[in-house]
């Protein structure tokens, strides 16, 4: 297993004064994904959880959907010079029976860990068939609960404490307590090790749950929580325009700039529970 983090030496100017220091940095490796020992795809990531991620990054492909469609996930020989695995070369096999993804459905050999979307084939690929769906969850989410999730979101992040550089996954129930957590160097990888968290673990479909992540909203990430039948995707900052689509189209509520009480509700607001203070609801009384 790689590291999570490493160890730099940097020079630091504070206003106007310099010193030098050692600070700690989130690793960022690249990590390659065979299927049934053929190169499906690259992607820079942080080491760890290295098996829910090329699991989740699956259920996205629609390829799998339950653990026993995965046969084993083995890791290869690396590529360093005294001949030692650097553990950044993975090989699932899938069972008997299990389709491989569609050339269109590939993603390019290489990807960048800010952005997994950017080696699809095309926009029309990525509209994957769910083999769940959310529109009909029934899963309703008090604001109060939404308002908890940011801080302990936060407060499980282990190594964003130590590095500052890292995105967070996290997977809550109705009533907003953490499930599941998994760090990344990229939005997208933090999801897919969550997700395959989840189907190796046979939970899929997550229904009645809401996935937040530390970031945006991209349309990627929310066609990852409709693949993994999860209603509810809320997200620190804003949303595309793209992921509003879909989200509008699959029946998935969508939250935005989550902060504290606030947020934006973009799609599924009938999820949305919020209570106002009755006596803001009350009816203004005449004066005399």
């Amino acid at each position: 297993m790689g590291r999570v983090t490493t160890r730099e030496k940097l020079l630091r100017v504070r206003d106007g004064a310099v010193s030098e220091r050692v600070d700690t940095l989130v690793v960022e490796e690249p990590l390659e994904v065979r299927l049934d020992g053929e190169p499906l795809t690259v992607t820079m990531r942080t080491p760890g959880h290295d098996f829910d991620l090329a699991a989740g990054f699956l259920v996205s492909e629609g390829v799998v959907a339950r653990s026993s469609d995965i046969a084993a996930i083995r890791y290869c020989a690396g590529a360093a010079e005294d001949g030692a695995n650097t553990y950044n070369i993975l090989d699932v096999a899938v069972a008997a029976g299990v389709a491989l993804p569609e050339a269109s459905l590939q993603r390019n050999f290489y990807t960048t860990s800010s952005c997994g979307l950017c080696g699809k084939a095309s926009l029309e690929a990525v509209r994957t068939t769910s083999r769940w769906t959310v529109a009909d969850d029934p899963v309703r989410i008090d604001h109060r609960a939404f308002a908890a999730m940011p801080e302990r979101l936060r407060a499980a992040q282990r190594v964003f404490d130590r590095t500052g550089g890292l995105h967070a996954a996290g997977l809550f129930d109705a009533a907003g307590e953490l499930l599941a957590l998994r760090e990344d160097v990229g939005r997208h990888n933090a999801v897919d090790k969550l997700v395959g968290w989840a189907v190796r673990e046979d939970r899929l479909p997550l229904r009645g749950t809401a996935l937040m992540v530390s970031g945006r909203a991209s349309f990627e990430l929310a066609q990852k929580a409709v693949m993994a039948g999860i209603p509810v995707l809320a997200a620190v900052s804003a949303p595309s325009s793209l992921a509003v689509g879909l989200a509008a189209d699959a029946g998935l509520t969508l939250v935005g700039f989550l902060r504290g009480a606030s947020m934006n509700v973009y799609a599924g607001r009938h999820r949305v529970v919020v209570e106002r203070d009755a006596a803001a609801q009350a009816p203004a009384t005449a004066r005399t």
